[in-house]
């Protein structure tokens, strides 16, 4: 079973279980973006049963798609690559969420947007999922949410041994209503999250297990995102605005990389970008208002791309552990004789992939 590629949890259910497989167990996994559902439904599959907890009211984590009157924007990560065998099989069950964005000549700007050279090779194909980001995560975990085993807008808020078994645990839930809830009765807890909340979490809960330890040389940025969308820009004669290339990072200050959403595959054809600032920047500028961020993100994307039209939209969001500057170098932290676990794209890196391979391995190792 540890060779096995993950596949939908619905197909799993129906398959037999391999000689010498561990009896069934109670998972509960904390995060619901790529690595943590991508661990669920491994897990299903292996013959376990999951319990995933999401505080957001959607899962999908930092592959995140805002949905806006002018269009979807993707808030987080913008595209992503197929390296990993198990990973393009994995997306080979779903060929319908995803396509190819024509974006491999992406430019490299100076800060007064002048093109300085074209920075990705053509040989690597970039792939965004359809309608949005969100896209892919929504529909493997779909199963999950059939079978009652998805709880999103559950804050996690302590991990306790279970009273009621000796090595069993239970944790202790929010909700955005401020209820509270306790489950209980599992056998392992996998933390797919951000390395810097896993860590708060397992201190919140008196826990080590040499967990915390593994992940205190993690170092990740922030990262400040405007979305902005130029309806005026659909009409006779007017495809774009400014610049006629899809995607750029950029050397400004502020700004480290700009995307027309309306490029993208199966978007819509209202002209939208979207502009992710600079970790250094973001860090700088992590606690200002979000007015404050978007009037001086908006004036970066003038100057780098010359559009000074007003938007009809714009609006801005921070992610505060967007980009892993300094991995774990493993794929994920499992202590058997606690059964705890960690996984995220942090651990490898900060691509998608990074998360679909960690959540993936850690669910080999726990199953």
């Amino acid at each position: 079973m540890r060779n096995r590629l993950p596949t939908p949890a619905s197909k799993a259910s129906t398959r037999a279980k391999p000689p010498g497989a561990h009896a069934p167990r109670r998972f509960a996994i904390v995060g619901a973006g790529m690595a943590g559902v991508v661990c669920a439904r491994t897990l299903v599959q292996a013959g376990h049963e999951v319990m995933v907890f999401e505080k957001r009211p959607r899962c999908g984590g930092r592959m995140a798609t805002l949905e806006t009157p002018f269009g979807s924007f993707d808030a987080g990560a913008q595209y992503f690559t197929v390296r990993d065998a198990r990973f393009e099989l994995a997306l080979a069950t779903t060929p319908a969420l995803y396509r190819p964005w024509a974006a491999n000549a992406v430019r490299v700007l100076d800060a007064a947007g002048r093109v300085a050279a074209a920075s990705l090779p053509t040989s690597e194909p970039h792939w965004v999922a359809c309608p949005g980001m969100e896209s892919l995560v929504a529909a493997w975990a779909e199963p999950l949410a059939s079978a009652g085993q998805l709880h999103t807008g559950r804050r996690v808020t302590q991990i306790e041994h279970d009273p009621l078994q000796a090595r069993g645990w239970q944790l202790r839930t929010t909700s955005p209503d401020g209820g509270s809830q306790v489950f209980a009765d599992f056998d392992a807890v996998l933390l797919a999250q951000p390395a810097e909340h896993a860590a708060a979490l397992l201190r919140a809960s008196s826990l080590d297990a040499g967990l915390a330890a593994a992940v205190a040389d993690v170092r990740t940025a922030p990262c400040w995102t405007l979305m902005l969308a130029y309806p005026q820009a659909v009409r006779p004669g007017l495809t774009t605005l400014g610049p006629q290339w899809s995607a750029a990072r950029s050397t400004h200050h502020r700004v480290a990389w700009l995307a027309r959403e309306s490029s993208k595959p199966r978007r819509g054809g209202v002209e939208r970008w979207t502009v992710q600032a600079s970790p250094e920047w973001s860090r700088e500028h992590l606690h200002d208002e979000p007015e404050r961020i978007q009037a001086k993100l908006l004036k970066a994307f003038a100057e780098v791309t010359g559009i000074r039209a007003e938007p009809a939209y714009a609006h801005a969001v921070c992610w505060e552990q967007a980009q892993t500057l300094a991995p774990l170098g493993v794929g994920h932290v499992w202590n058997a004789a606690e059964a705890l676990g960690l996984c995220g794209d942090w651990c490898l890196g900060h691509r998608v992939e990074d998360a679909f391979i960690s959540g993936l391995e850690l669910a080999l190792a726990a199953a």
